[in-house]
């Protein structure tokens, strides 16, 4: 655990010991071929459903130090949010037949991250 000071001098104005939040937007891009029978990749209510259950009501509302499971052990930067997003949803939207291209989380309207899964730094 660091020091208030070191903190302070790391994350200034959101170093602070009644915690720091923010008003997240997810973007979240899908690819692969089309249904020839519905011209959709993914059908979007499936993703807007899984991107729901799997992320927004696990996060919405939440301590991420403390509250949210998978981010147990994680400094909750929007750097490794991104990645743990695109981990929690890798599978469920594969398994809606389409795959995840790139996730974009926006901390503020001047800071976001994209991420594309590969691993490779951003």
């Amino acid at each position: 655990m660091w020091s208030v000071e070191k903190n302070e001098e790391v994350f200034g104005r959101c170093s602070n010991h009644n915690w720091h939040g923010h008003n997240f937007t997810l973007y979240v891009t899908v690819k692969g071929i089309p249904n020839p029978d519905t011209g959709f990749v993914i059908n979007l209510k499936d993703l807007s459903q899984i991107v729901k259950d799997e992320i927004v009501e696990v996060l919405d509302h939440k301590n991420l130090n403390l509250d949210v499971p998978f981010l147990k052990d994680i400094l909750p930067s929007t750097e490794n949010m991104v990645i743990c997003i695109w981990d929690r949803l890798v599978e469920p939207i594969r398994s809606s037949g389409g795959e995840i291209a790139k996730i974009k989380l926006v901390e503020t309207e001047n800071n976001y991250v994209e991420y594309w899964g590969d691993g490779e730094p951003f």
